[in-house]
């Protein structure tokens, strides 16, 4: 098989841009969410749909809440994030003087259901390029394109094997580096330019220091909880709302 792609969400976008050669996998007189699923690869004209037994389907997707649909892509990987990978250099190269961007950085976000919470954020707020560094970082895999029903099919993402070399090359570049920390200023609080780089820091651990010290201003969301912090795909989704908000006020103003 090649790529699996599990989750009603995740196969419905998928399926808008099969590649040829994809299968549908359905467990046989489930009805429902497998039957509209069924219509729509039948409308591509290029996904074979194979009915199978339960048993089958749960050999096919082991340890997976596959709950009766299963889309494989038949060997290519068109459908992964990496039809959407893109240098950073690429990116900078292609970004007009007076366009505004938001770049996020995530530095070691190691669970999957973060991740695809954080690739589903992005796509809402429209997110011009996601960064993750190769080692020790989740990538985009099965259990991620789930979580962001689908979102993950549609952000730009550049796998990098330093985050503060690229970070270096962005500020070059006219961007401004903003990091995530508890001890930083209020983000109601920060005016965000329009070339702006958010950073995102591991589930534990937070941001890195050398990764802190790349950082122009640290910032922060104001909380009044009984618990110290935000788990990191909200704080990310609030940041990110944050940056765009002012930024679509600068352009109406």
């Amino acid at each position: 098989m090649g790529e699996k792609i599990f989750g009603f969400h995740a196969i419905e976008e998928s399926l808008k841009q099969a590649p040829a050669g994809s299968t549908l996998y359905l467990c046989r007189g489930m009805g429902g969410h497998t039957s509209a699923l069924e219509r729509q690869a039948m409308l591509t004209g290029k996904v074979a749909i194979k009915k199978i037994a339960s048993v089958e389907m749960d050999r096919l997707a082991p340890d997976c809440d596959h709950r009766g649909a299963l889309l494989d892509l038949g060997g290519s990987r068109a459908m992964s994030s990496k039809a959407k990978a893109i240098s950073v250099k690429e990116y900078c190269q292609g970004l007009g003087e007076d366009d505004s961007a938001v770049v996020l950085v995530l530095d070691e976000i190691t669970d999957p259901q973060n991740l695809g919470a954080i690739l589903r954020s992005c796509d809402q707020f429209s997110v011009s390029l996601v960064i993750i560094p190769e080692r020790r970082s989740v990538q985009v895999n099965e259990t991620v394109v789930k979580v962001s029903s689908g979102a993950a099919q549609y952000v730009p993402v550049s796998i990098v094997t330093n985050v503060n070399r690229e970070l270096e090359y962005l500020k070059a570049n006219g961007f401004w580096v903003y990091g995530a920390d508890m001890e930083g200023k209020a983000s109601h609080k920060t005016v965000f330019p329009k070339k702006t780089v958010l950073v995102m820091g591991n589930e534990g651990k937070g941001l890195s220091r050398l990764t802190q010290q790349l950082c122009d201003m640290l910032v922060s969301i104001p909380t009044s909880g009984h618990i110290d912090s935000l788990n990191v795909s909200v704080a990310t989704g609030i940041l990110l709302y944050e940056i765009r908000r002012q930024q679509a006020v600068t352009i109406q103003q």
